[in-house]
């Protein structure tokens, strides 16, 4: 019994002894781990290279295999109103945390901002990355293998489902083709993951040993905020989504497969990185090929709790520095509504997170030269748990797309057969 307690749960041993090791070796040699996160870029690097065939075979391949496009129109439907749901929470619950404790005017801030990134000149225009047509679409082929073109890759895979769903048997073959490179990719990605306790473990030593110091600055007060504010979300929320999706059951299953998928998103600091490990958590859990297929791909780059959290924080933070009244009623919906399209634009479109911070700004009206630092360093600082936010919340947003579309039971009836689909 110890024998095989020890063999299912060696990956996830060796994954926490890799992570602790890294952040040990960060917290003693500080900021001469930098030598070494070469390897955690190693490891990323290869989980980049294989996210984008992953993303168009699984998309690609769980649409051709649909039988009713009904169903997809539902998914759809279903999909768009869960990521609203969790995103608007997420933010109302913040934007309670800083009006019960809310962040004093503080000038040091912005002087400390303009010293940490003194070395580091911001730029001053946009690539132009963020028209539409640039989000939603590429001008050739081979710019669809470029990771900042991730929505374009999600339509074009979406378009090349209907296209074989709509071929019929002539595009059998195709189809075939579709499936054999996901079941080729989910390979793949599992031999890559064996890197992961060496690759995770120097990312990890890489932020506790550069970022760690950061944290007990003039930043403490709000950081200390929004970091037990998430964990209280992550904790709870996600608990009560789990909950909600598979009854006790759910939560149980919930808690006892998202650990791998936590820990990549919080030591990559990408939502991205992440899609490889919960869609394996997703189909241990029993979530449907044509849900997590659809679900974790698509919420990667447009589903951000995490992000509507540090949104919030951000913006706390410079109604404070500029002496403007955060809590103030009539201010309350312009801040929800901008706080919702910036976690969407965030992972949309490439250098979201600065273009989310300048579209904040310039909403509020903040002078851009003194804002825009304060919101950065933010950023980077709560990165890794907005990220685990992100991430995570699309694992537990499959399971409540899974209980709206095949009803109550669908847990019981996966572990009662055993077969995911």
């Amino acid at each position: 019994m110890p024998q095989q307690l020890l063999r299912n749960y060696a990956s996830i041993l060796l994954l926490l002894a890799g992570i602790s090791i890294g952040s040990l070796c960060g917290y003693l040699f500080g900021a001469r781990v930098e030598h070494i996160k070469f390897i955690g870029d190693i490891f990323l690097n290869l989980l980049f290279t294989a996210i984008i065939p992953l993303v168009f075979f699984t998309i690609a391949s769980s649409i051709s295999q649909l039988q009713k496009t009904e169903r997809l129109g539902k998914l759809f439907l279903v999909v768009s109103a869960v990521f609203l749901m969790t995103v608007v929470l997420s933010a109302a619950l913040m934007f309670i945390v800083m009006c019960l404790f809310p962040i004093a005017e503080d000038n040091a801030l912005r002087e400390m901002a303009r010293q940490a990134l003194s070395d580091s000149p911001i730029q001053a225009h946009s690539n132009g990355g963020s028209s539409l047509t640039n989000i939603l679409t590429t001008n050739d082929f081979f710019e669809l293998m470029a990771r900042k073109n991730m929505l374009a890759l999600i339509i074009f895979s979406l378009l090349t489902g209907f296209a074989t769903l709509r071929a019929g048997d002539k595009g059998r073959a195709f189809a075939d083709f579709l499936h054999a490179g996901n079941e080729v990719m989910k390979q793949f990605l599992e031999l890559i993951m064996r890197l992961a306790p060496v690759g995770l473990g120097a990312y990890f030593a890489y932020q506790v040993g550069v970022f760690g110091p950061q944290l007990l600055g003039v930043y403490m007060h709000p950081l200390a905020l929004y970091y037990a504010a998430c964990v209280f979300y992550f904790l709870v929320f996600f608990s009560a989504y789990a909950w909600l999706a598979g009854g006790t059951l759910g939560l149980q299953t919930f808690w006892k497969n998202n650990l791998t998928p936590s820990l990549t998103a919080i030591g990559t600091c990408s939502s991205i990185a992440t899609i490889p490990a919960n869609l394996t958590a997703a189909e241990k859990i029993g979530i449907p090929a044509y849900v997590r297929n659809i679900v974790i791909p698509l919420g990667a780059p447009l589903h951000k709790d995490g992000s509507s959290m540090s949104s919030i924080i951000k913006l706390a933070l410079l109604f404070a520095m500029f002496g403007k009244n955060f809590s103030a009623p009539h201010i309350l919906l312009a801040i929800m509504g901008i706080t919702i399209i910036v976690s969407i634009v965030e992972g949309g479109i490439p250098n979201g997170g600065y273009i989310g911070e300048v579209f904040a700004i310039t909403a509020f009206g903040f002078p851009m030269e003194q804002a825009l630092p304060v919101a950065m360093i933010i950023g980077t600082l709560v990165d890794p748990i907005a990220t685990l936010l992100n991430a995570n919340g699309d694992l537990v947003s499959s399971m409540l797309v899974t209980r709206i579309m095949q009803g109550k039971n669908w847990l019981k009836q996966f572990q009662t057969n055993r077969v995911p689909d």
